[in-house]
């Protein structure tokens, strides 16, 4: 088996970066969701699940450390990483509440004018991370803006599985994984503890319950009007926290994940 093909988000729920290498630490990817849009009201976070245009920003990091954004029918914006004196701004992710660094105004405006509504661009440090969805993992797992871990693992054979149950090919990107396996049983991935791919070892921590996510195209934007691949999900991978595909995995160490590397099952 070998890792073939790797993906970060900069900004949570927004367009994916592809990447041949690309470095780890605590919280996973370097660099991986770790810019996230909130509702300037509330501070509540914003997702594809309700703010469909999200598919077609764009954030990609910067030579300076901090962000690019572009989206059709607006010229980019260069952001940079707040510094040590930014306005720290209440913001809210499913159950946790916690204060980062606001990117300031002018981000702002920008986020606004394309989302539609007073919107906020936020940051969060490595020091002001999260814990993970408690009751898997070990105590003191972080993650950044990810949903609930700090990655997420896909099997190639589970997505040709997949496919030849809705009767067309998907996409990878519409159940945006972090890491993709080649050479794998389609869901071998749910029978794995830990594996190692270069160097490094990660924990297989949880599966993923999918949502209406999976039914938005990643290229155009717009849900499916059949609601696949998420019907098909639900009638065949349902567990009882929901539809399960790709599992969450926690990394144990630092180093280098490159595209081409052997991936090893440890347990």
């Amino acid at each position: 088996m070998r890792l073939s093909a790797l993906y970060r988000y900069p900004l949570k729920s927004c367009k994916a970066e592809p990447l041949q290498n690309i470095s780890l630490d605590k919280l996973g990817l370097d660099g991986d969701r770790r810019w996230m849009l909130v509702d300037e009201a509330s501070g509540r976070f914003l997702s594809q699940r309700v703010v469909g245009q999200m598919s077609q920003l764009s954030a990609v990091w910067n030579a300076e450390g901090g962000l690019t954004l572009s989206a059709p029918g607006h010229s980019a914006i260069e952001i940079a990483l707040p510094g040590a004196d930014a306005e720290l701004r209440g913001v809210t992710i499913f159950r946790d509440s916690l204060r980062v660094p606001d990117a300031g105004d002018a981000a702002g405006a920008w986020v606004s004018d394309f989302i539609g509504k007073p919107t906020r661009l936020v940051q969060i440090p490595l020091e002001r991370a999260r814990m993970t969805q408690s009751g898997y993992g070990n105590d003191d797992d972080q993650v950044a803006f990810a949903d609930g871990f700090p990655l997420l693992l896909i099997g190639q054979g589970s997505l040709e599985d997949l496919s030849q149950k809705v009767g067309r090919p998907l996409e990878m990107l519409r159940f945006r994984p972090n890491l993709v396996i080649e050479g794998s049983e389609a869901f071998a991935e749910d029978g794995w503890k830990r594996i190692r791919i270069g160097d490094v070892e990660f924990r297989v921590v949880k599966p993923c319950s999918r949502c209406i996510l999976t039914t938005v195209d990643p290229q155009t934007g717009e849900r499916s009007a059949d609601r696949e691949p998420l019907a098909t999900l639900q009638k065949y991978r349902a567990q009882e926290d929901g539809a399960m595909f790709g599992q969450n995995l926690v990394n144990d160490g630092f180093g280098q994940l490159e595209v081409g590397m052997p991936v090893t099952v440890l347990e």
